[in-house]
């Protein structure tokens, strides 16, 4: 969806700008390819820069307030230095490389409740102005689809998606923010754990992926956190077995995880993989820790299972323009304060 505004900074008459992305999702670490359209106002103007923003919607839940807020992860300057004529139409093709740590917005099709949108900015004679806002949908890679397929076809069910702000102890992590996949255990596993968050954080050479579950606590034990991570190529992804490596390394999890003391220990997380058992309380999310637990997502999302046996949601029955306007919002929100 596009939303043109006008560049309120330079009043009435002042040029417009209606950035079109290529339809179609897009994958992290591939290209966002499109058009920015510019139309010209009233009188001649020198467009010194054109921008592309890459903004999402996060939850910080450091501190003892949960909150949300827009976080900018990422800029492109994709024109600039030009006289923009008077009611002159100019069309600016664009390609900018997302980060490899993109979330993923949806699955098989399926909304996960992930807000992300690419914002534009428009400097005109050293004015700035932000100009219109578009949905950002991005599809996981293969390696991410096979495993979220191989943990549904092992029985687990998907709870909910979140974004959130901080860091993973012990990772490569680039962006300020990291995305929870949020599943219920698996019936094997149901005894052990009460859910498991997955976290998928790529680089141009492979890919780590955390997991951690919470494990239930006893008559004389209290439920605690397991957090462990594998690395992960992507090469010959649909040559392996992904059912057999995946149910591996929960089992893996909780081993360990029951295991007290092993946590510095490593293990093997599949052919071309490897595994890093981290203890509780010294590689945690940081500024993640809530009595030896992670918060759960405030948005809930559950809707009908899809192919694999994973169950998709989306974000409290919102609509893809409700998304973005939502996204608007809170940066006008975010400027207002400023």
């Amino acid at each position: 969806m596009v939303f043109k505004r006008l560049l309120g900074s330079l009043g009435v008459g002042g040029p417009t700008v209606d950035t079109v992305l290529d339809p179609g999702p897009v994958l992290p670490g591939g290209p966002l390819t499109g058009q920015v359209h510019l139309q010209g106002g009233k009188a001649d103007f020198e467009i010194e820069q054109i921008t592309l923003e890459l903004v999402a919607r996060v939850e910080d839940e450091r501190g003892d307030e949960e909150r949300e807020g827009v976080v900018l992860f990422d800029r492109f300057t994709v024109g600039g230095g030009f006289r923009l004529a008077e009611g002159e139409h100019r069309s600016l093709p664009f390609t900018a490389h997302l980060p490899w740590e993109t979330p993923v917005t949806e699955l098989y099709g399926q909304p996960l409740g992930i807000i992300l949108g690419v914002r534009t900015g428009l400097e005109v004679a050293g004015a700035k102005d932000k100009g219109d806002l578009d949905q950002l949908t991005v599809n996981p890679l293969p390696v991410q689809e096979a495993i979220l397929e191989a943990l549904g076809q092992l029985g687990f069910g998907f709870r909910s998606a979140d974004l959130e702000l901080g860091h993973v102890g012990g990772t490569g992590q680039r962006l300020p923010f990291y995305q929870e996949i949020e599943l219920s255990p698996a019936p094997q596993y149901a005894h052990a754990i009460n859910e498991l968050e997955v976290t998928f954080l790529a680089n141009a050479g492979g890919m780590d992926v955390v997991l951690e579950a919470d494990k239930r606590g006893g008559l004389f034990t209290s439920g605690e956190d397991a957090l462990t991570l594998f690395t992960v190529g992507y090469e010959g992804v649909e040559h392996r077995d992904w059912n057999t490596e995946v149910d591996a390394w929960i089992a893996q999890l909780v081993e360990r995880r029951a295991a007290y003391g092993s946590y510095g220990s490593y293990g093997h997380g599949g052919h071309d993989g490897h595994g890093h058992g981290y203890g509780h309380a010294d590689h945690h999310h940081d500024g993640h820790h809530d009595g030896g637990r992670r918060s759960g997502p405030s948005t809930a999302a559950i809707v009908g299972g899809v192919a694999a046996g994973v169950a998709v949601g989306v974000v409290g029955g919102m609509v893809a323009a409700e998304v973005v306007d939502e996204i608007g919002d809170a940066f006008e929100d975010e400027e207002d304060e400023d």
